[in-house]
């Protein structure tokens, strides 16, 4: 049995997009061309090992797909040449913002760093949407930010979570190594999920792809989670049920 999250797997993904008849679409294109009614938005948080997501990058560049790559500020993650390398691809740059975390819950503090550190990313790509990163263990949820303030007077036309119409799009993501699991999701959940069922793996959600059933299709994928290499595959599967169980207990 072929092994899942692998990037052999994000390829048949990749596939299975361009061959369905949905549109893909960056975070960007999808709040600026509206094709509401016929697209996938293929969307990346580079939470860890920028890496892989450059090597993710490059599987749908050859597929001729692009998408959008949310990277933190963090040292591990912030590398402006894998930054370079993945805008130069076509995909589209985003900042995942972390600044209610970081400001421990202080908004104008907050607010403070996230210009400071969108002002940092700029200096390297063309930022037009954000999404916050979501961290289990912390007590602030970072887009309540935009409770006190607006994303607009940073020239940020989008935020992932408040921003995309999910009434209409079937949302998914790959959060706690499951696609859409509730248990595992703390932080990442959208209000409404046009989508009701459940995808208990990426050939399920491949297939739900290929049946072109869904109105339109909201993807999240995590670029750490995903790699051929076996040893690899068997430390993020470890490590991923570890952090399981203890967002269940948080839950």
């Amino acid at each position: 049995m072929e092994c899942d999250f692998t990037h052999r797997k994000y390829r048949d993904l990749c596939q299975a997009v361009v061959s369905s008849g949905y549109i893909p679409l960056t975070v960007h294109d999808y709040l600026t061309q509206g094709h509401a009614n016929n697209c996938i938005i293929l969307r990346h948080d580079v939470d860890r090992k920028p890496n892989r997501a450059k090597k993710m990058a490059n599987i749908e560049h050859d597929h001729g797909i692009t998408s959008t790559y949310y990277f933190r500020t963090v040292k591990e993650v912030f590398q402006p040449d894998i930054i370079k390398e993945i805008s130069n691809l076509g995909h589209e740059i985003g900042f995942h913002y972390e600044v209610l975390d970081k400001a421990k819950g202080d908004t104008n503090k907050a607010i403070r760093i996230f210009e400071n550190e969108l002002e940092d990313l700029r200096k390297i790509a063309k930022i037009t949407t954000i999404c916050m990163h979501g961290n289990p263990l912390s007590q602030w949820i970072n887009r309540d930010i935009w409770n006190t303030f607006k994303f607009s007077d940073f020239n940020i036309i989008g935020e992932a979570y408040l921003s995309i119409d999910y009434n209409n799009v079937s949302y998914f993501s790959d959060t706690g190594r499951a696609w859409n699991s509730s248990r595992f999701s703390i932080k990442d959940i959208v209000q409404v999920n046009s989508y009701k069922g459940k995808i208990k793996s990426t050939d399920e959600l491949i297939n739900l792809i290929q049946s072109h059933t869904q109105q339109s299709i909201c993807i999240l994928v995590h670029p750490n989670r995903w790699t051929d290499n076996y040893g690899d595959w068997v430390f993020e599967l470890m490590w991923q049920n570890i952090k399981n169980v203890g967002k269940a207990v948080i839950k």
